[in-house]
């Protein structure tokens, strides 16, 4: 019978034993008493009495695996947004309130100590978030599943403004070290990189090349335990450092200067020292790709070791193991692993490919050609010549294929070629090795197979598939909105928690005035929060009876931060102009951060201070409208922003978000969204209703025929007196001290007929909505209706139904349940 912690011996790890494995922390690593350590040791021996209990049910989960020899799945992901820990675990092993009575206790206030540890900063958007919910689901629902990326010693960046303008400073989250990372020294893997291919044949004529003076790069395996809910079963993120003995010097965080303080040569040490370089410049792609590498590489020998260890021959692989390629950064597993079968094993080749494929599982997170990653042959050839080599027969054998089922179709053969004359295609690579291809929205889904690879549809019909994204409650809901989570709990029981579709039953205070009115104090109560942290960061007041309208995301001119900026110069410009008092004062929050090298994103965020500095002054709107920019997002500061949340602003250009996630914690938190019909707004909105979310806009189809009769930006503004309003206001200055020449790059744009973000077009549709939203706000009892419904409706995007199937349908991997 398997070994495994009973809910009986759970109970030991609650208040008794997590005092006394402080105190001994405390007195045995640091020689003091709880009064005399510091704040960082006191929340450093909370942390390591948490860890004690998860790293016993990890241990325990293993050992239930490999008694039960359960096919494992493997997510390899250059991202995971994790955010802090503590507070996360403490929720998930059902312990908060054990550590909360034990710190109050001991003179401290929880959520204070929670507040001093650094987010584990191994992510930038939603992307790494989703990796991350993904592996909370795996754990929660018992599956035998885990994670792979890459141990980034500093992270992105923080984000602070001067004046206005984006400023990049270092992230060293793991400056002091943490609690949650266990270092397997013995367990590293050493990686080849670089060198020559010599040409050898075997006895029987066969071409057997050689990868010979190659560098070696060793990677070092850090495990995170990753709890699921309840601590039955504890997964692991499994990051890699790789080694250095120097101290890295990030410098100034911009294209050149990053560059430079990595010096001229892209050292072995540099590849885990911080996310996502700069690949402006040729030695930023470099290191790039090598990170890619590393990244790969590492996680195939760890995969193929574990599977060695309880097998002799590779006949069960594809029972046994299954990996997710998060997006195309993992591409190179599919070059990978051909080469360990085929030059390490020496596998026939259709052997090897047969596993391969029937092996990985390739998401696609976004439609836009230039996030399709791309690397010059020059390049590839050079940092990994082998590879390079078995991406050519690769794409000859398909090339043949599309010979041999579609003769002559030239048109297919070229959209499909992983490699051009200059360059190979890590999207082409990741759908030719593929067992399954998915999209994380529908409409998402139905883009890549009509826009993106319509071709690859064509030849592989069975591979496309949807699976739209979700969201873990324990997090977002349960952890981050304490004060929602517990009036839930209060009302339908705690079922919800690993079933969110349990919410359906808070339709029946749909009607209630007594429950709308305990909703709108728990919002009340998240919003007074958010306006004292507004002030601590930003130095601004802000009013919590105000609508609280709200768009954090990352950066980027297709979400359309800018539109949004544009509704607030309208806005504006009717109070001052016009005399026009809005029916409810608003305040316009936002935050995100764009990358170093992206002007027109940061020029927004410049735009957007630009703007709050005259609104918040001018007495004729500072009391009806606000806007403020929290600097630094990250997962922290989501959780203190989306629980506080009244509008949601979802309003990327139609066709262009694959699906989002930043909407499904805001209506799963209450806020109703305004949003295009986009990724997986669209499904929102079914599964809410129309009647509770506001959608506005070209839709996808409008967005193409636009596009292809021939956009005329200056027509719109011609015709209209308000568009004119605002586009003339920024040009002449009125928000950039007179500077008519700050701004003009962002006007340029909006004017020009190439715009494929169509502001213009969709600009008066947007006003008009948020007109009505200004009217249904004021109906208060109807507006906390519609929010009660959103959280109600909003079970579909729980990332453990996203999981079960990816489970059913791509992995075939099922819970691996305690054995009685």
């Amino acid at each position: 019978m398997t070994r495994q912690t009973s809910p009986e011996q759970a109970v030991e790890h609650g208040y008794v034993s997590l005092r006394a494995a402080i105190e001994s922390y405390l007195r045995f690593a640091k020689g003091r008493s709880w009064e005399e350590a510091t704040p960082r040791e006191r929340l450093q021996a909370l942390s390591v009495a948490v860890r004690s209990p998860s790293v016993d049910a990890m241990r325990d989960s293993e050992r239930r695996y490999r008694d039960q020899d359960v096919k494992r799945l493997y997510y390899l992901s250059m991202e995971f947004l994790m955010g802090r820990a503590l507070g996360n675990n403490l929720t998930n092993l059902e312990l908060y309130e054990d550590a909360r009575v034990i710190v109050t206790e001991l003179g401290e206030n929880i959520e204070e100590m929670e507040a001093l540890e650094p987010d584990a900063a191994l992510g930038n958007g939603g992307l790494g978030r989703l990796a991350a919910c993904f592996l909370d689901s795996l754990a929660t629902l018992d599956m035998p599943g885990f994670g792979y990326g890459i141990n980034y010693e500093f992270g992105l960046f923080k984000q602070s403004f001067d004046n206005g303008y984006q400023h990049e400073k270092p992230d060293h989250w793991l400056a002091g070290g943490s609690p949650w990372l266990i270092e397997r020294l013995d367990e590293s893997v050493v990686v080849p990189i670089y060198g020559s291919i010599s040409h050898h044949y075997d006895s029987r004529g066969g071409y057997s090349p050689k990868w010979v003076d190659y560098k070696v790069i060793v990677g070092v395996p850090h495990d995170m335990p990753i709890v699921g809910y309840g601590g039955r079963t504890v997964n692991s993120l499994r990051l890699f450092s790789a080694r250095s003995s120097d101290e890295f010097d990030i410098g100034i965080f911009n294209t050149g200067d990053y560059i430079k303080a990595v010096h001229d040569k892209i050292s072995n040490e540099a590849i885990s020292k911080i996310l996502y370089p700069s690949d402006v410049v040729q030695k930023g792609r470099e290191l790039r790709l090598m990170q890619e590498y590393f990244l790969v590489a590492c996680s195939v020998r760890d995969i193929i070791k574990n599977y060695r260890e309880a097998h002799d021959s590779f006949d069960e692989f594809t029972s046994k193991v299954a990996i997710q390629m998060n997006d195309t950064h993992p591409a190179l597993t599919v070059a990978e692993l051909m080469r360990y079968f085929v030059d390490e094993e020496r596998m026939p080749w259709e052997t090897a490919w047969a596993i391969t494929n029937a092996t990985l599982g390739y998401t696609n997170h976004t439609l836009l050609p230039e996030a399709l990653e791309k690397w010059s042959i020059e390049l590839m050839t050079r940092v990994l010549p082998r590879h390079f080599q078995i991406i050519l027969e690769i794409n000859r054998r398909l090339l043949a294929e599309v010979e041999r089922r579609f003769s002559g179709d030239v048109a297919m053969a070229r959209a499909v070629s992983i490699v051009t004359d200059t360059e190979v295609r890590m999207a082409n690579l990741s759908i030719a090795g593929s067992h399954s291809v998915n999209g994380v929205a529908e409409l998402h889904s139905r883009l890549v197979k009509e826009t993106l690879a319509p071709e690859f549809y064509k030849l592989y019909p069975d591979r496309f598939n949807n699976k739209t994204n979700g969201v873990t409650p324990r997090r977002w809901l349960l952890n981050a909105n304490r004060p929602l989570a517990a009036l839930i709990t209060k009302s339908i029981g705690s079922e919800w928690v690993r079933d969110l579709d349990r919410l359906r039953d808070l339709e029946q205070f749909a009607g209630d005035s007594a429950f709308l009115e305990k909703l709108s104090s728990v919002k009340r109560r998240n919003k007074v929060g958010l306006a004292r942290l507004t002030k601590e960061l930003t130095g601004v007041l802000i009013d919590p009876s105000s609508m609280f309208d709200v768009q954090v995301k990352r950066f980027h001119e297709y979400k359309r931060q800018l539109l949004n900026a544009l509704h607030i110069i309208h806005r504006y410009w009717e109070i001052v102009e016009d005399g026009k008092i809005p029916a409810q004062p608003r305040t316009f929050i936002f935050a995100g951060k764009a990358a170093p090298g992206y002007y027109q994103a940061k020029m927004t965020i410049k735009l957007i201070h630009s703007i709050a500095g005259v609104v918040n002054a001018d007495p004729r709107t500072r009391d009806l409208i606000r806007v403020v920019f929290l600097p630094d997002y990250r997962v922290t500061l989501a959780e203190a922003i989306i629980p506080a949340a009244e509008l949601s602003e979802q309003i990327s250009t139609a066709g262009k978000e694959a699906s989002g996630t930043g909407n499904m914690k805001l209506a799963l938190n209450g806020a109703l969204t305004i949003g295009t019909y986009d990724g997986a707004n669209i499904e929102i909105a079914e599964e809410v209703g129309e009647e509770n979310i506001f959608i506005f806009g070209l839709r996808t189809e409008g967005v193409a025929e636009l596009m292809a009769r021939g956009y005329d930006p200056n027509a719109l503004l011609a015709q209209s007196r308000g568009l004119r309003r605002i586009v003339e206001s920024i040009s002449a200055g009125h928000f950039s001290q007179g500077d008519k020449d700050l701004f003009r790059p962002l006007i340029a744009n909006l004017l020009s007929s190439r715009d494929q973000y169509v502001f213009l077009a969709d600009m008066q549709a947007y006003i008009d909505t948020q007109e009505r939203i200004d009217g249904e706000y004021l109906d208060h009892p109807s507006w906390m209706r519609k929010s009660l419904l959103n959280i109600a409706r909003s079970g579909k995007f729980s990332s453990d139904r996203t999981i079960r199937e990816y489970a059913r349908d791509i992995w075939h991997i099922k819970p691996a349940l305690i054995e009685v």
